[in-house]
């Protein structure tokens, strides 16, 4: 199976060349506010990308998710897409988790405060979770910004000791940290579009699942 990943398209989506795949994932931020109007013009462009299979978590900057959760699904019902919010789905033996939340990023969308209630998010991840798709990254896994902290998610990184069964965990958020990396079994991916400056620079990233 081929897989594409992409995040943080920021409404830039007109400018990304998505290649042929099995399936198409998208880590979040599809939006500059989460309009209606933007989040339908997104879903228009993502159901016509070259996939037999689309699934798509919201970001910090998507806040119809949030704030109109039905009206974002009136919206997602339109569209061969497959949303997840702390939800899951299995497509050819798969077994794909996606949640939207994140340390408290200022006063974005899906922002959670404390450690307690971050971990209480990812303890909802079950243990057959193949793939994995998160808006933010782990602590210290591809998370620092401009200013040289790191701002990933500490309680994210301690859940992996308990899925055994993961392979790939894609996310996004930190456009500086846009690329992959291996450790054992485990890759990742920040697979942000754009950069610092939200120019829609990064190019989306192939993974062959399984992985060689």
């Amino acid at each position: 199976m081929r897989i594409v990943c992409i995040s943080d398209t920021h409404g830039l989506h007109d400018a990304i060349d998505v290649p042929q795949c099995d399936l198409l994932l998208h880590s979040g931020d599809m939006s500059r506010n989460g309009s209606a109007r933007q989040i339908t013009e997104f879903c228009q462009w993502f159901a016509t990308r070259p996939a037999k299979y689309r699934v798509l978590i919201a970001g910090n900057h998507d806040f119809l998710f949030q704030k109109n959760p039905a009206r974002a699904a009136e919206i997602l019902a339109e569209f061969p897409i497959i949303y997840l919010q702390d939800s899951g789905t299995v497509i050819d033996d798969i077994h794909i988790w996606g949640s939207p939340w994140q340390p408290w990023f200022f006063d974005w969308a899906f922002n959670l405060r404390t450690v307690a209630e971050l971990a209480a998010v990812w303890a909802k991840i079950p243990e057959s979770t193949n793939i994995l798709l998160t808006h933010g990254p782990p602590y210290g896994i591809m998370d620092r910004v401009v200013d040289g902290r790191r701002v990933g998610c500490k309680a994210l990184l301690e859940r992996y000791q308990t899925l055994p069964n993961l392979g790939l965990h894609t996310f996004g958020h930190i456009h500086e940290g846009y690329g992959q990396m291996q450790q054992g079994a485990l890759q990742f991916v920040n697979a942000a579009s754009v950069d610092v400056h939200y120019r829609p620079v990064n190019a989306p990233v192939v993974v062959e699942w399984p992985k060689a």
